[in-house]
């Protein structure tokens, strides 16, 4: 959680310096677009000598969505970075985690022809701590997983709200902790004893985000990513869905749904919903 509270210290430090406004202008026609929300997500339900049943329980949530885009002439750079820690507290049982996740997308492009641009991407993510039991020590902890993808392509950009990149030569490097113990004899695709595995592949990243109806926005995410070295067929994907129906300024009900297939981690899909009424502060 510390290392949570100081990349969120980091990010507002980063704005702070390098932003006056939300959108500053700079010399030679260059626009830095900048803005972000910080939002808090508490659950509770409690129990007690209720004949129908339930367990009480509470869970809260922190996430940071920041953007920070830079245009001029004919060259964009766009970059998102999504930070969110979550726990769950069920009675008599350990405290687990609900959210954790941390991912910096970044695409460069240079424009080549009505809303198409020569582009190249990067793509980080990893999660801040292990799964929080103090018996036993799960195999992913900080920097353990963490996926790097870059590499060159073609971006469509109508807008900042609408964009899809294709990277049809991106390189992926996975890193674990080779010393912790593993369940298998390789998991995340990385080897026993290994701390890296090197892909080579297709990437495509798409970006949609629109507004329902008035004060309620739906955020789309999707990243899919083909091995060329091995299983090609084996499509890996990551979509995220955040639904925001804004109350007012600060208060506001969040539904976010993601899922995964990564064949490498878990042989099916994996899925994640998180529904809560939220405080949140825009910088």
């Amino acid at each position: 959680m510390k290392k949570f509270i100081l990349i969120l210290a980091l990010i507002s430090q980063f704005h702070n310096l390098s932003a006056q406004d939300s959108t500053e202008e700079l010399s030679d026609t260059a626009v830095w677009t900048k803005g972000g929300t910080f939002t808090f997500l508490l659950n509770q339900s409690t129990f007690e000598n209720w004949v129908a049943g339930g367990v009480s329980s509470v869970s809260g949530a922190v996430g940071v969505n920041y953007d920070f885009n830079y245009i001029k002439k004919d060259w964009s750079w766009d970059n998102k970075i999504i930070a969110a820690f979550g726990i769950t507290k069920i009675k008599d049982q350990d405290i687990q985690k609900s959210d954790d996740r941390l991912e910096w997308n970044s695409v460069l492009g240079k424009k080549a022809k009505g809303y198409w641009f020569y582009s190249a991407f990067l793509n980080f993510k990893t999660q801040f701590t292990d799964d929080l039991d103090s018996d036993t020590k799960g195999p992913t902890q900080f920097l353990s997983p963490a996926y790097l993808q870059l590499g060159p392509g073609i971006l469509w950009k109508k807008s900042d709200n609408l964009k899809v990149n294709i990277a049809p030569a991106t390189t992926k490097l996975i890193v674990v902790d080779k010393n912790l113990t593993l369940p298998d004899a390789a998991y995340f695709g990385v080897d026993e004893g290994k701390s890296t595995r090197f892909e080579f592949g297709a990437s495509v990243g798409a970006y949609y985000k629109f507004d329902l109806m008035k004060n309620i926005s739906m955020e789309n995410i999707l990243n899919l990513y083909s091995n060329y070295l091995e299983d090609p067929q084996n499509v890996d994907l990551d979509y995220t869905m955040n639904l925001v129906m804004n109350i007012n300024t600060y208060i506001s009900t969040t539904l976010a749904y993601q899922t995964i297939y990564d064949d490498n981690a878990f042989e099916g899909l994996q899925t994640r919903q998180v529904f809560g009424l939220g405080l949140n502060y825009n910088f």
